[in-house]
């Protein structure tokens, strides 16, 4: 039985975009879920000061991927939001960090059979308590960014985020992270 959290999840209005990140309107997550619809995602790496992440693992009950790991914090944008305005509520819901300054760093378009999706990635540098969202998050972990891409073929890690991950470590090199 779907607690009321899930059911509002996916009643919940996604914004929608074409594959030049307009926008088109907005529909229901389920709807965008089933008829696998553009959307607009945020993308937080959330680093301590050793360079590591903070990986969840998601929770068998996600509408996208359960059980895999998730190196970057975050979610759709929802009707009404911006990038910057989701990406801040995702991680004070997801990790209960707030207050924390979120660096903007691209854009990125990525698509595969489960989903097609305009993300913006963002980073920033945390070292306090967290409190996970029971819903999505089982656990977390931490790990490099090196350490993820080298484990990629023996955990699950979501597909779109390791393309994130890829991307910031091109952009500003193995040694420097953006955070």
């Amino acid at each position: 039985m779907p607690s009321n959290s899930e059911l509002q999840s996916a009643s919940e209005k996604i914004i929608i975009v074409d594959e030049s990140n307009h926008v088109l309107g907005a529909l229901p997550r389920r709807q965008m879920r089933e008829e696998k619809l553009c959307h607009r995602a945020t993308y937080v790496f959330v680093f301590n000061s050793k360079g590591q992440l903070y990986v969840q693992e998601r929770t068998l009950s996600k509408d996208i991927y359960p059980g895999y790991f998730e190196p970057a914090t975050g979610g759709v944008v929802a009707e009404g939001e911006s990038y910057d305005v989701a990406a801040v509520r995702e991680l004070a819901e997801e990790l209960g960090i707030k207050d924390t300054p979120l660096k903007p760093l691209f854009h990125f378009y990525f698509h595969n059979e489960d989903c097609k999706v305009w993300g913006r990635v963002y980073s920033c540098q945390y070292e306090g308590e967290l409190k996970l969202q029971e819903e999505e998050v089982a656990s977390v972990v931490m790990e490099s960014p090196e350490e993820i891409l080298s484990n990629r073929f023996n955990r699950r890690y979501t597909p779109d985020s390791l393309i994130a991950l890829k991307r910031l470590l091109y952009f500003y090199g193995d040694s420097n992270t953006p955070a």
